[in-house]
């Protein structure tokens, strides 16, 4: 579904991506983890079409994204970013129904209602019972529903999601990913996600690229990238890494800084 190849960014004299080559198929959830400023945010931007790499380039269901206009771009890749806009007043509905835009244009969007797509996000997130309240006036977690609803209306097979748990108490993470991971399932969604937790990037997704000053570290199944090596190499602490006995996936423990 997503070919990365060979793409590098660079911000004035600091490269902060490097050759980078990636791939994602189609329905799969791949994690992007690594430090701050490893280039896990940038990665994504460039998969968006939100930023060009210097060089190198993205294919999205073998269509060269550099040959896409943003509207044809939003049809195939839906973005939540780490943060949004308010927007004084606006509902829960007024916002998701922005996710149509790709589809109706700017004179679809004068109409008023909603379609298929609005009302199945809406349900989906399980935001439908505020949908008419202002979204200023939700808590942090029904706002991640919400942002998350409207990247769903947007009907897109590509969903990108950058650190989607920031802000959020443990709780409404786990709420967060288990709905992601559902919707996954469901819709045959192939996701790519920044995640900083490493715990919850092995538990939750199919496949973890870890990045480390730029170049791809590990590239690998779930259950098999997560190690002592890892932890040392890429984040810079010793720790200790074990199977949970109930998911089968990897869990970890940080002992110090290396």
């Amino acid at each position: 579904m997503i070919t990365v190849s060979g793409v590098t960014v660079k911000f004035g004299q600091r490269t902060v991506l490097s050759t980078v080559d990636s791939t994602v198929g189609e329905g799969e959830w791949v994690a992007l983890v690594g430090r701050n400023g490893c280039g896990k945010s940038t990665l994504l931007r460039v998969v968006a079409g939100l930023h060009k790499p210097d060089s190198g380039a993205i294919h999205i269901a073998n269509k060269a994204l550099e040959t896409l206009s943003r509207r044809e771009i939003a049809r195939r890749v839906a973005t939540l970013p780490q943060a949004m806009p308010a927007v004084p007043g606006m509902t829960v509905r007024q916002l998701v129904r922005q996710g149509r835009y790709a589809v109706r244009g700017p004179l679809g969007m004068l109409r008023t209602g909603d379609d298929d797509q609005v009302r199945s996000a809406l349900a989906a997130t399980g935001v439908e019972s505020y949908a008419d309240t202002a979204v200023d006036h939700l808590s942090g977690g029904e706002r991640q529903r919400v942002r998350l609803a409207l990247a769903l209306a947007q009907d897109a097979p590509v969903l990108l999601l950058d650190e989607p748990t920031t802000y959020l108490d443990v709780r409404h993470q786990l709420e967060v990913l288990e709905l992601i991971a559902g919707l996954q399932r469901e819709r045959g969604l192939t996701v790519v996600s920044v995640l900083h937790d490493l715990q919850q990037a092995a538990r939750y997704a199919d496949r973890i690229v870890a990045l480390h000053k730029g170049i791809v570290h590990t590239d690998a199944p779930a259950g098999e990238a997560v190690d002592a090596g890892l932890l040392a190499e890429v984040f810079g602490v010793q720790g200790r890494v074990w199977h949970d006995t109930t998911t089968g996936r990897p869990a970890c423990a940080y002992d110090a800084v290396l």
